[in-house]
């Protein structure tokens, strides 16, 4: 009873999954809706083509024996149904040319839509999504659906053909006898409900090994990549990568084959079963003609109507019924796209002022991250006014760069409010707030593009101002790097691709530096860019920044406290709190927790 509870609860889902295609349609046609059209077009005519083309033969072989029984003259109509049927096998082979094309030409579009789609929901998504397994397991769902689900999209466009060709044999054969036509429906059931069983079963074990597959592919960067090569090879990591990727892998295949075993036994049973269904109609039309119930033109014509009703019913059920199994593949594809950010502008937000005149101000802000019960700040309150430098300070995990996270509302606090200029910070428009802050993280990305674009994603729509992008580099010193390159602003920069050059991190963070002072923004924010670097070139990449930043609001992190002590004013961080603040004068002579790690930052250096 279980294995049919099983077999039923799996059919209930594949119907279930049939209204994911509804959407997806949609999407198709928005892809290319002249490609579209045409498609469908041409499968009317195509599919109304065999059975015209497999009726003019019945009639001549009707001409030709009356002719063998009475030797009369030639009609002319023999020659023009000779010619009819000539005609219409060319534009059957041109009306299934043009089908050809316009599939290719809907894969290029949809394909190219989709993943455009895909890449711009993507962005609009909360921080707090790629923060979350889960979600990774559905966005690499939704990449390859997004692509792999044109089987499906072809599909439908198949089964359009293949329909209205099995109606049109089946109403031939229906006129001759209605009890062939429950005949081989009645055959080809069985083998369509095994069939499509297993193709569930197939869709339910590729859900299961997503995250083993995910695993995979990061043993195969992991094993295989410029960043990975040094500790490869001398931690001698490579047996190790591999069989784990072994192991894994032995996972994956033994669960194919097994699939596969069953697939094979019951399918062949099955297949018997609906063959047998088919000769046993073919029998009885050979037995009709044989008593001289019909001729041998009708004989010809039942003979080929039943072989393509059964094979087009068949073709029918089983593009349906693969219709339906790559539809539950489209459910993580139409999920991904139902999220919907929950940080985002409220509707008619307003403008974030110009000039900025009070600043941003943290009101009993208490945050935890998704998924922890760990206060990151617990009732923190907290001010940044115009034209102040801050730096803020502390371990690791005391909230420093939630903080920052906070004040350029990537998050939202669970508890307070974060206020500009006396304004809750939710009132705001994302867009515009954005744009009034510059930020480099510590983990700033590197992107595999020319100098240009490099500096450029800092306020994309400043590309093409090339004076614009050279101020930029030269507030950060990137200009320096950049006179080195072999072709400038246009040098593409990594190994990714060819005539690529790679930077070492210091000529990369001067780089990601110029991003920032390319903003006309009012806040500027250094979250520990520079933490690889020396002291020295770190002090004077911040000496640089305080320069640059009179009269702006200022914030920077770092563990460097001769950096620090350039700031207005230091706040320390312990325990999501604020413990201390002031300048490195007055916190020195406090002689309380930044007075302590300051001595023994200092002592390291005597």
């Amino acid at each position: 009873m279980a294995k049919q509870d099983g077999f039923w609860s799996s059919w209930g889902e594949r119907l279930v999954a049939l209204r994911n295609v509804p959407p997806i349609l949609k999407i198709v046609w928005q892809s290319g809706p002249g490609v579209v059209t045409f498609g469908i077009v041409a499968r009317v005519i195509a599919a109304l083509l065999p059975v015209a083309i497999g009726y003019i033969p019945k009639l001549i072989i009707d001409i030709l024996e009356q002719l063998i029984k009475h030797h009369g003259p030639v009609p002319p109509k023999l020659w023009w149904l000779v010619g009819a049927e000539f005609g219409l096998a060319v534009v059957s082979s041109l009306v299934t040319r043009m089908i050809d094309y316009s599939d290719s030409l809907l894969a290029n579009k949809y394909t190219r839509h989709v993943s455009i789609e895909v890449m711009k929901h993507a962005s609009e998504l909360d921080v707090t999504a790629y923060e979350d397994p889960i979600f990774y397991d559905r966005l690499e769902r939704a990449r390859v659906q997004a692509t792999d689900r044109l089987v499906m999209i072809q599909s439908i466009g198949r089964l359009q053909l293949q329909f209205i060709t099995a109606l049109g044999w089946s109403v031939a054969v229906m006129l001759y006898s209605p009890w062939l036509m429950l005949l081989l429906i009645a055959a080809v059931l069985p083998a369509f409900m095994g069939e499509t069983h297993f193709a569930f079963l197939g869709y339910a074990k590729n859900f299961r090994q997503t995250p083993i597959k995910r695993q995979l592919d990061y043993l195969r960067q992991a094993g295989a990549t410029k960043e990975a090569a040094k500790e490869l090879k001398l931690f001698n990591l490579g047996e190790f990568f591999t069989e784990r990727f072994r192991k894994l892998s032995d996972i994956i295949y033994e669960q194919d084959v097994e699939l596969a075993r069953k697939r094979l036994g019951i399918g062949a049973i099955l297949s018997i079963i609906s063959t047998a269904g088919y000769y046993g109609a073919y029998a009885y039309v050979i037995w009709r003609t044989l008593y001289g119930k019909w001729g041998i033109g009708t004989f010809y014509f039942l003979t080929a109507a039943i072989l393509n009703a059964s094979s087009n019913i068949q073709q029918v059920l089983s593009t349906l019924s693969g219709i339906a199994d790559q539809a539950l593949f489209l459910t993580d594809l139409l999920a991904f796209f139902d999220m919907k950010p929950t940080i985002q502008s409220k509707p008619n937000a307003l403008p974030v002022p110009r000039p900025i005149t009070r600043g941003f101000e943290f009101r009993n802000v208490s945050f935890r991250y998704p998924g922890s019960s760990r206060l990151i700040l617990n009732h923190l309150n907290f001010q940044l006014r115009p034209g102040e430098r801050v730096a803020l300070i502390g371990e690791n995990g005391q909230g420093k760069t939630t903080i920052v996270k906070l004040i350029t509302r990537l998050y939202d606090p669970v508890e307070g409010e974060i206020l500009l200029d006396g304004t809750d910070l939710r009132e705001f428009s994302l867009e515009d707030l954005y744009t009034q802050i510059g930020v480099i993280f510590q983990d700033f990305m590197r992107y595999e593009m020319t100098a240009r674009e490099n500096i450029a994603v800092g306020q994309i729509q400043d590309l093409n101002h090339f004076k614009l992008l050279e101020e930029a580099a030269r507030k950060s010193l990137a200009d320096q790097v950049i006179a080195r390159l072999p072709v400038g602003y246009e040098q593409m920069l990594g190994r990714r691709f060819e005539g690529g050059v790679d930077l070492s991190g210091g000529e990369w963070q001067k780089i990601a530096l110029a991003r920032a002072y390319l903003r006309t923004a009012q806040l500027l924010i250094l979250d520990e860019p520079t933490a690889s670097l020396d002291a020295r070139s770190e002090f004077e990449v911040f000496r640089r920044f305080a320069e640059l930043t009179n009269e702006k609001m200022a914030l920077f992190i770092s563990h460097r406290f001769s950096t620090v002590r350039m700031a207005d004013r230091i706040v320390v961080l312990e325990a999501g709190d604020i413990v201390e603040e002031g300048t490195h004068e007055a916190l020195t002579r406090m002689g309380g927790r930044y007075a302590e790690m300051f001595e023994l930052q200092a002592a390291s250096y005597r």
